[in-house]
């Protein structure tokens, strides 16, 4: 049995923020998604809390995303304050991630710096696709930039979006191997790039594979449904390049858990995914586990 997983992409989708949109669970996460629990969306804080005991996650990277731009009318912001409060209120279960946006110039670089220095966030969050730029656009170099002064690591979506709001269609623009070029502009820049990559997961494997600061997060995919290459190069010659992660609540982390223990991943490199990898990538080598999934 899986214990003290770390769950390094997790979304704020608790009751605290439910009213801001509904239709976006029924129509997305629902009906696109496929996840037919009623209660999504409306856990409390401490629910959630209790879904990971039962899942043997420890900890959870929670994302005060940034999808989008103010300037824009479809958007949707979870603030640092809110995700703030939460690993405040359970220091020893969740982390933060500061969601970026390029389109806010120096206030953002200053919020960034805030939140890590400030209110203990350890790593930045991008959905290049919401910004409709390539995660190589020159307008988000401020940002790596400034993660590499505060030595923190920075998840961005790559692989192709779907189709979030018929009001606001989104481009995929996160081909995989646009992380190429990031990393080879920024060797010193840590880079998760999260959902697989799919459909190109074997292109986020090369850039993975090619460079030493390039991992990937195995988020918003059911395990059942990864494709044999990505799951043997967990279990190989990628044992330390991919991090577990959820995207809840697209993957309940329940689910998640159970289905990756089908997967029949050696304990060494099972130990190294769920969890030795992300605290060594975001430097939680000390943090002690608490006793989860008893």
């Amino acid at each position: 049995m899986i214990t003290n997983a770390i769950d390094a992409v997790t979304n704020f989708e608790f009751e605290e923020a439910i009213d801001e949109r509904p239709a976006w669970l029924d129509d997305f996460i629902k009906g696109k998604i496929g996840n037919k629990d009623e209660a999504v969306g409306r856990f409390s804080v401490e629910d959630y809390v209790a879904k990971m005991d039962r899942a043997g996650v420890e900890r959870s990277f929670l994302a005060a995303v940034k999808s989008g731009s103010r300037m824009h009318k479809i958007h949707r912001r979870i603030s640092y304050e809110q995700v703030a409060d939460v690993v405040q209120r359970y220091p020893d279960r969740f982390s933060g991630l500061a969601g970026v946006d390029p389109t806010e110039g120096m206030a953002g670089l200053r919020e960034l710096e805030h939140a890590v220095k400030d209110l203990g966030f350890i790593g930045a969050h991008l959905y290049p696709h919401w910004f409709e730029m390539a995660p190589d656009h020159a307008r988000y170099y401020p940002i790596y930039a400034k993660c590499c002064e505060l030595d923190i690591p920075i998840q961005m979506q790559v692989g192709h979006c779907l189709r979030y709001t018929d009001e606001r269609p989104l481009k995929s623009v996160g081909r995989p191997i646009t992380l190429d070029t990031i990393a080879c502009d920024f060797p010193e820049l840590k880079i998760v790039g999260i959902h697989i990559g799919w459909p190109w997961d074997e292109e986020m494997i090369a850039v993975a594979y090619k460079h030493p600061n390039v991992y990937i997060g195995s988020d918003a995919y059911a395990p059942r449904h990864w494709s044999p290459n990505f799951v043997k190069f967990i279990d190989s010659w990628g044992s330390d390049k991919v991090l577990f992660g959820t995207d809840y609540p697209v993957i309940d982390p329940e689910r998640a858990v159970q289905e990756i223990e089908e997967l029949g991943i050696r304990e060494d490199s099972m130990r190294k995914f769920m969890r030795d990898n992300a605290l060594r990538l975001y430097d939680l080598a000390d943090v002690e586990a608490p006793a989860v999934g008893a």
